[in-house]
């Protein structure tokens, strides 16, 4: 009697088991992966591979860190040169070669009238240590203690950085508006609705019974990001540098996601032609690996010994590959290339507007774009918005899209107050024609969610 071998079993792929892996191993505070279910094994450029071997456009680029995209000759040869010196990769906060040549890099391309006179203090790996470090040396220098911040900021996920972000539930620090077009707060938007916020920001520190005592800082951002991709208007960087300076406040610019090139000018406070007494700086900066550093006025280097320290500060490995990036993009003409391209990419994004009405806004700075998806048969959203001609924004709607955009090879990350603006971060690389199969993936992953007949919300925050 013959015996019946038993049918193999097919195994699933790899991949799926990392994923199953991770959802069972890692904590319910993961959030990129919930939304990006994909195992990265190769990258270059733009271009990422997954385990399945599927290839995707990343416009997430580490959050913006990536500038040059992913393993670029430059990065990979400035850390290879380091690792074969026989360099030492953990200094904590001792000189070095290769510190001495990223602080020279750096301050050349910092607004000069701040690198004339500049200190610079090397913080823990992560931009939110930076924002830390940089309310702590405003409180040392000034002797005062609260903070003004502004409607939908974000910087950072430790107690201070949180607490100045948008989303904070109980703190000591005042809350500004932030100049908004599509949805004004105060139902103008404009230069108008932005002089509005500069005034009344001006009378709050000015009313001897405003209830504000006078603040250590103010701290902006050039470009809101995880707001929502809200550019501030230059004019009104203006006035917020002219109302902090009249009153000895100073001004901190958070350029964690904004530096490097990414608006259009290297820093994107250069838009306006203001300088700010301090900057916090990661992302970008480290060329792909961590590394994050406040620069600032010497006028307020006050703090004493140990006032703000980190095993971590000391990233040879960041450093050279931060330093590398900062020479390319300056030598190779990036930012003004990211506004160009940026540029022509809002155009195409504006035309599809006419044929989507689901397309509330289109917004951005160089290559840091958003696009507000809307309801449009809701009606007017006067919940959040003095615009009475605005809908109410279609979280499902983004999620839908950011699903679609990965069926079709395209990485996009969600921001935005309610999780309904889609945000392109591509790398300054980015190509002509990369750029418009940005666009071309965008245009009909929106045509898609817009035709199922149901959407829900992504499972969680996708930030």
């Amino acid at each position: 009697m013959a015996v019946t071998e038993p049918a193999p079993v097919e195994r699933p792929p790899a991949h799926e088991g990392i994923l199953r892996r991770q959802a069972l191993r890692e904590s319910a505070a993961r959030t990129y992966a919930r939304s990006l279910p994909i195992v990265p094994v190769r990258a270059r450029g733009m271009t990422i591979e997954g385990a399945d071997g599927r290839r995707y456009l990343d416009c997430l680029s580490g959050a913006g860190t990536l500038a040059l995209g992913h393993n670029h000759p430059v990065v990979l040869e400035a850390v290879r040169k380091v690792i074969d010196s026989g360099a030492p990769l953990h200094v904590l906060d001792l000189a070095t070669p290769v510190k001495d040549a990223f602080t020279t890099e750096l301050f050349s391309t910092l607004p000069k009238e701040l690198a004339d006179n500049a200190r610079i203090q090397f913080c823990g790996p992560a931009g939110t240590d930076a924002v830390e470090a940089a309310f702590k040396l405003v409180r040392a220098a000034s002797g005062r203690s609260g903070l003004l911040a502004f409607t939908g900021a974000y910087h950072g996920m430790t107690a201070g950085a949180l607490a100045a972000s948008g989303g904070a539930p109980d703190v000591g620090v005042t809350r500004l508006p932030f100049p908004h077009d599509y949805r004004c707060p105060f139902g103008t938007g404009g230069e108008e609705g932005a002089d509005i916020a500069a005034r009344w920001t001006e009378y709050l520190l000015d009313d001897p019974k405003g209830g504000v005592p006078a603040p250590a800082a103010m701290i902006l951002e050039p470009v809101q990001g995880e707001g929502g991709v809200n550019p501030a208007p230059d004019g009104w960087m203006r006035r917020m540098r002219e109302i902090t300076r009249e009153r000895s406040i100073p001004l901190i610019a958070d350029e964690v996601q904004t530096g490097v090139g990414r608006t259009g000018t290297f820093w994107a406070v250069e838009h306006s032609g203001i300088v700010p007494d301090v900057m916090v700086l990661s992302k970008a900066i480290g060329g792909s690996l961590p590394l994050a550093v406040v620069v600032y006025r010497s006028e307020l280097d006050l703090w004493r010994p140990g006032a703000h320290a980190g095993t971590f500060r000391g990233n040879q490995l960041a450093m050279a590959a931060g330093a590398a990036t900062l020479t390319y993009v300056r030598e190779n003409g990036l930012a003004e290339r990211a506004g160009t391209l940026g540029a022509r990419m809002l155009a195409g994004l504006r035309a599809l507007s006419a044929d989507h009405p689901s397309i509330g806004d289109v917004r951005g700075r160089g290559l840091m774009v958003g696009i507000e998806l809307v309801d449009p048969e809701a009606g007017p959203f006067d919940a959040t918005s003095g615009n009475a001609s605005a809908p109410p924004p279609d979280p499902a709607l983004a999620a839908a899209v950011q699903q679609e955009c990965l069926h079709r090879g395209l990485i996009v990350e969600l921001g935005g107050r309610h999780d309904a603006v889609v945000r392109l971060l591509p790398p300054l690389t980015l190509t002509d024609d990369q750029a418009t199969a940005v666009v071309d993936r965008l245009a009909d992953a929106l045509r898609a969610a817009e035709r199922a007949p149901r959407r829900r919300a992504a499972d969680g925050p996708n930030r």
